[in-house]
């Protein structure tokens, strides 16, 4: 088949994706990937970004997919390439990110006989994509390029719609692989620019009304995860919770932690037995993805036959304890009427103040983990985004992220949960953000994906990286493993003895150390003010010194938590 054809066919495939609303995509480098790696790059209304490695360019085109809330694409060569696409698109399916994969193939004839760079990629990412398709070889009869329309109009809507999530197409490409001619015009696009295809988007979520008249008091508590709706879900769902006296234990990630009725500190108040005994709900309604925190997961696995209501639209299971009574596919315009009773939500607030005065005890002007953590959530202006690696970062930011009126955005990769990708996944958010964006990530992470820090000079964005660094994994100090004393030290935390002032060089980044509160603050501070380049600074840090904090913290709070009782 010539060129022309497969060029023809993949035009009016990219300008159906930009008619659908597509407006970022990421490519990587290849021979094979030539003809949709060039249809892409020349579609006007998409922004291409380039990313040297496979697995770096999965995870950007999954940030930008997650800050943005629209479909994009990433296309890579054959091989092995493709596979080097999995942890992103493992990723994205369990965090309902619409990604669209475009794997590049050698033809049929090719297989199985030998031919370099090639593998098996037939439904390469088995259940972790929400459909597959082998796209094949055509001729560009006005019918085929109908028939291509569709196509991506599908692959668009279904990686879009409910649950959202990722889509791989595969396509198998003939030699020769670039044009060497003008194209033709094609015709066959819909009139005004309108999609092959139009996808009914579900309807907003209609404000829900507390209905105080209509509910009886009792001790209703809502826990609100990642946001299973538009970004605007968790104001709405705070607003909510404020007029009907409910307490609302909200992950950063949700949106949700703001107003009257934001519980700030529930992870550490949840491990306080005698606090927990004075506050058995009537039952729980759970809103979005389960929080990280640990506490609070053991909590509602341990309420008994307190019922549990779920909230989601897109009805996924997320109760690994099997504790939900009821399940609710829809909004927030589906929740049940509560009101919660008198001095009920009163002695949440009381024992929540009590231990933001605990915490802002312990944490003083030395540099800390969870002192940045803390600090984050007041510094950051509200267009700002944190994306937050995982591990102790964002089991930090949710221990100690106070409430705020209007709050930056905080996204992180909680889907599989893994910290591989999180540079690039930060690059890409950076990509499609407003505002500016601040990358919460450990040492072990940013080691991970170093590779991602390639962004930072070739595509020219502006990110800036506090890197906590305390020479290893400090998270497992936390855990049994930790007294094993024989292997942890080498085997699991790993120190590392990088230098990233070296690394930042490398990369071009801008560089600092602040040596306390103050020059960290101002080094923020410097860096958004800039709103072009990337920044690293770095916070160093002590692993044992941060496990001694973290139990000292837990151990202040406890003791003015238990007091506090509803209706004292």
């Amino acid at each position: 088949m010539p060129a022309t054809d497969t060029y023809l066919l993949l035009r009016a495939f990219c300008d159906e994706f930009a008619r659908c609303g597509m407006r970022v995509a990421c490519t990587s480098p290849g021979s094979r990937n030539t003809p949709l790696i060039l249809s892409l790059v020349r579609e006007p209304r998409i922004r291409s970004f380039s990313q040297l490695d496979e697995r770096c360019a999965g995870f950007f085109a999954l940030g930008a997919a997650k800050a943005s809330g629209r479909a994009v694409a990433v296309t890579c060569t054959s091989g092995t390439a493709a596979a080097n696409l999995a942890p992103a698109v493992i990723e994205a399916y369990h965090a309902r990110v619409p990604l669209i994969v475009l794997t590049a193939d050698r033809p049929p004839e090719l297989r199985e006989l030998g031919a370099g760079q090639t593998i098996d990629q037939i439904k390469l990412y088995g259940d972790a994509v929400k459909w597959f398709f082998e796209v094949g070889v055509h001729e560009a009869t006005p019918a085929r390029l109908r028939w291509i329309r569709t196509l991506a109009c599908r692959a668009y809507w279904t990686a879009c719609s409910g649950p959202a999530g990722p889509v791989h197409l595969n396509f198998p490409l003939r030699e020769p692989l670039v044009l060497n001619e003008a194209l033709p015009e094609d015709t066959t696009g819909r009139a005004g620019g309108a999609p092959f295809v139009r996808s009914a988007a579900r309807s907003e979520a209609r404000r829900p009304s507390a209905r105080a008249d209509q509910a009886t008091a009792a001790r209703p508590v809502v826990v609100a995860g990642t946001p299973f709706e538009d970004p605007a879900a968790g104001a709405r769902l705070a607003t909510w919770a404020a007029e009907c006296g409910v307490p609302l234990l909200a992950d950063p990630l949700s949106g949700a932690r703001r107003g009257d009725a934001a519980i700030a500190y529930y992870d550490l108040l949840l491990r306080d037995r005698e606090f927990t005994a004075r506050h058995l709900p009537s039952h729980v309604i759970r809103a979005g993805e389960l929080p990280t925190s640990k506490p609070l997961r053991t909590w509602l696995a341990g309420l008994g036959d307190v019922e549990q209501i779920a909230l989601d639209p897109d009805a996924r299971w997320q109760d690994p304890d099997a504790v939900v009574a009821m399940r609710l596919r829809g909004g927030l315009d589906v929740l049940p009427a509560v009101a919660g009773e008198a001095g009920w939500l009163e002695s949440w607030r009381a024992a929540d103040a009590a231990a933001a005065a605990a915490i802002c005890e312990h944490l003083d002007d030395d540099l800390s983990e969870p002192l940045v953590a803390a600090r984050l959530g007041t510094w950051l202006p509200a267009d700002a985004t944190l994306f937050v690696a995982s591990s102790m970062p964002i089991r930090d930011v949710e221990s100690f992220w106070a409430p705020a009126a209007d709050p930056p955005r905080v996204l992180s990769n909680r889907g599989a949960n893994g910290i591989d990708g999180t540079v690039s996944s930060a690059f890409g958010a950076a990509a499609v953000s407003p505002g500016p964006v601040v990358l919460l990530v450990g040492d072990v992470a940013l080691a991970h994906d170093i590779g991602g820090l390639l962004a930072a000079r070739r595509l020219n964005l502006h990110l800036t990286i506090l890197l906590l660094n305390n020479d290893g994994g400090g998270i497992f100090h936390f855990l049994p493993i930790a007294e094993a004393v024989d292997a942890f030290e080498e085997h699991v935390a790993t120190p590392h003895g990088l230098d990233f002032a070296r690394a930042a060089a490398l990369y071009g980044c801008e560089y600092a150390r602040p040596a306390g509160v103050e020059e960290l603050r101002l080094a923020l501070e410097h860096s958004l003010q800039q709103r072009a380049g990337t920044t690293i600074i770095e916070i160093l840090t002590n692993r044992e010194q941060n496990l001694t904090l973290h139990r000292r913290i837990a151990a202040a709070v406890s003791r003015p938590a238990a007091a506090a009782a509803p209706g004292a």
